[in-house]
């Protein structure tokens, strides 16, 4: 059964994302790397989580292509990644940890 929905929800995100992006053998590559971004961002652990890092990493990406360049459209992400991974390891919503001594 799980089997069958993340197949169905793989066809359904190919069939919305088809016509707005141009298709090529390396398309899928920057969108499974933004998938990540999203997913690091938001949290490994929570879906949740990585639902508001896709809206946060799209809205950050949009705006950075308006304001600053939309040559710069595809670093946003690794440099918010790279930010993210130096700050706040755990993502925007992961688990809060105290070591003990």
């Amino acid at each position: 059964m799980s089997f069958a929905m993340s197949a169905a929800l793989g066809a359904l995100g190919g069939i919305l994302v088809t016509p707005i992006t141009l298709t090529s053998y390396d398309a899928g590559i920057m969108m499974g790397l933004k998938g990540f971004v999203a997913a690091v961002l938001g949290g490994l652990g929570n879906g949740l989580g990585a639902v508001v890092g896709g809206l946060l990493v799209g809205i950050l990406e949009s705006m950075g292509a308006g304001y600053l360049s939309s040559a710069y459209k595809d670093a946003i992400p690794f440099v918010l990644i790279l930010f993210i991974l130096f700050f706040m390891p755990r993502g925007l919503f992961g688990a809060r940890v105290t070591d003990r001594v």
